[in-house]
């Protein structure tokens, strides 16, 4: 597979991140309003080292215990956020190490979230935006309810949406549950003026977060594409 070098890392971020600003543009943005985040789960531990010598600062993960191991070999150097499914025995642990969880996907583990935390808390709910039945997260038409129920929890926040649409041929062809995304996060926005403040949209990975990017995310969750071009053997 090769190894991951840093300078083609910081290479390949920086490109993306051109791309990324261009896109945004296309909504009315400005250069850095789309955050690239590393999915770390195509990185290990003993990887961090080189992440870090990039200028990677912050990665996204699928597991607690991928996490804590790189927490031990990067301290405070680098950040998290949480992106997979959360198991609620484990929200004890998670919410002191992460900025932000994006897969909020249950009543009962946002009741656990805003057990847990000290003081506020500013979640993202999983959003199911194609229906897919195999998929967690709530369904667009259940979401207005699902924010309802868990608004009873005063420092729960809701920051916005995180969106996986189901698998495309194209990146084109994910346009649509990006649009759809947006116009809900706005009804949304709109609705819960003054509790909730909805802004960010988690949406885009490797193969679609330019156009992801192109239709309003705040947050792309990128990592296969941008760790196979940092290594030693990319063409």
């Amino acid at each position: 597979m090769g190894t991951i070098d840093a300078a083609r890392l910081r290479d390949a971020i920086g490109a993306l991140r051109e791309a990324l600003d261009a896109a945004a543009s296309v909504s009315g943005r400005g250069p850095g309003d789309v955050e690239l985040l590393l999915a770390g789960k195509y990185v290990s531990p003993e990887d961090v080292g080189v992440l870090l010598e990039a200028g990677v600062t912050r990665t996204g993960e699928n597991r607690l215990q991928d996490m804590e191991a790189k927490h031990r070999v990067a301290g405070n150097r680098l950040a998290f956020d949480f992106i997979g499914h959360l198991q609620r025995r484990k929200v004890r642990t998670v919410l002191p190490m992460v900025r932000l969880i994006h897969s909020v996907d249950s009543a009962r583990l946002a009741a656990e979230i805003a057990a847990r935390a000290e003081g506020d808390v500013r979640v993202l709910v999983e959003l199911n935006i194609d229906d897919e039945p195999t998929k967690s997260g709530v369904r667009p038409n259940d979401v207005e309810q699902f924010i309802e129920e868990v608004s009873m929890h005063e420092n729960l926040v809701i920051g916005g949406l995180m969106v996986m649409p189901a698998p495309a041929a194209t990146p084109e062809d994910s346009r649509g549950a990006f649009a759809r995304a947006r116009e809900l996060a706005q009804r949304l926005g709109e609705r819960w003026e003054g509790r909730h403040d909805m802004r960010d949209l988690s949406m885009g990975t490797s193969q679609d977060c330019v156009v992801a990017a192109e239709e309003g995310a705040t947050i792309v969750r990128v990592g296969r594409g941008l760790i196979e071009r940092g290594r030693t053997e990319w063409r």
